[in-house]
């Protein structure tokens, strides 16, 4: 199906009320996700397609934690679908440096593309920012089943592709345009991004393949660390550079190999699944507290950025979960969750940094990554 006239959405967006008030009780964790939906809703901005207080990269964060939601409560569909067309419409106009989407900063030749032509006004030449929005429109085509959604995933994916391999020699992408930094992050969101399109898109084999040469790469370089935790990324020698050990560096990576299982369930191989595991566990020893409530390193004095880093660790646990459910990621996902609600929340509903508590530095990214932990935990309840 199309989204609706940007017309249509646009009016819908800035007339429609709220769809639970936030001084309902909130009974399970569907009541609850449902109150942070309609506070996230208040920083929505129908004419830049994102959120106020939050940048561009969050914004598709704060759009894959909507469409997550659709598919966990079916009653907020509508209103998410509304949302998603909207952003679909008008969101590139928020793309911070569009003049770095050009062939020349995706080592594009040879003039040809899959996917949507268009998936160069969502690149802006920082390569993770790319691959969030790829995620994020995936989430969105789960919700819609829009090809117009996934074909822009995999426009983005495809200009990618072009960047491969990174400065690191024999595989991987770069940060960005740049070509000075082989991170974590970015190479693990264009494995997750290849893991989960070869789960959607008609030539599945295609992007198990990139999906596989991908992690054995990235499996290799040594950004996995002795511990089985994921360091920042690597030195200009490419060897682990042994910076922080940030939470969404440890989701992205178990959700796409939890993805990549998927892919391939109908092999023996079970090592996909048996990596995950052992990254999920040792990031929960090594970043939750007493409580089973995971904490970023930076709180809470976290920048702009790492105010989204927890959501994500905990909506790929969610998904691992999903797929070798294991008990103690649901007792994380429920402490999380729960504490969020009981120590993290100011009289307006809203969320800020510190999931155990007390409530400080409140915006649209802190709130979303709250939300993701109240989206993972509704069905676990």
């Amino acid at each position: 199906m199309s989204p609706a006239p940007l017309t249509t959405l646009l009016a819908a967006a800035a007339s429609a009320p709220l769809l639970f008030s936030t001084g309902v009780s909130a009974q399970n964790a569907t009541s609850r996700a449902q109150i942070a939906m309609d506070v996230l809703q208040t920083w929505y901005n129908g004419t830049s397609g994102i959120w106020d207080t939050c940048g561009w990269w969050n914004g598709a964060n704060c759009l894959t934690t909507l469409a997550d939601f659709a598919i966990a409560d079916e009653s907020v569909n509508d209103a998410v679908v509304g949302v998603l067309g909207t952003t679909f419409k008008v969101a590139t106009i928020s793309n911070p440096i569009p003049e770095r989407s050009g062939d020349e900063f995706y080592n594009i030749t040879d003039g040809t593309q899959a996917g949507s032509p268009d998936a160069y006004q969502w690149m802006d030449g920082s390569y993770d920012d790319d691959a969030w929005w790829a995620l994020a429109w995936i989430a969105a085509y789960d919700v819609t089943d829009d090809d117009e959604y996934l074909d822009l995933a995999i426009g983005i994916f495809d200009r990618l592709s072009h960047t491969w391999p990174s400065k690191c020699g024999n595989g991987g992408i770069d940060s960005d345009y740049s070509h000075v930094y082989v991170n974590a992050v970015t190479n693990e969101l264009f494995f997750s991004v290849a893991a989960h399109l070869a789960n959607r898109a008609s030539d599945s084999q295609y992007y198990v393949d990139w999906a596989r040469r991908q992690w054995n790469w990235f499996n290799a370089t040594g950004m996995i660390n002795e511990n089985y935790t994921v360091n920042d990324g690597l030195t200009n020698d490419c060897a682990n550079n042994g910076d922080t050990i940030w939470t969404y560096n440890q989701g992205v990576v178990i959700g796409g190999l939890a993805e990549l299982h998927r892919s391939v369930s109908n092999s023996s191989n079970s090592s996909y699944l048996d990596m995950a595991e052992k990254i999920a566990k040792a990031s929960i020893d090594e970043l939750a507290d007493d409580n089973y409530v995971i904490r970023e390193s930076c709180e809470p004095d976290c920048d702009a950025n790492a105010t989204q880093f927890k959501g994500i660790f905990i909506r790929n646990l969610k998904l691992l979960h999903s797929v070798a459910p294991d008990d103690v990621y649901e007792k994380v996902i429920r402490a999380c969750a729960d504490s969020i609600w009981d120590n993290d929340r100011d009289e307006q509903n809203q969320f800020g940094i510190n999931w155990a508590g007390p409530v400080s530095a409140i915006d649209a990214s802190t709130h979303s990554s709250a939300m993701d932990a109240l989206v993972a935990a509704i069905d676990e309840d």
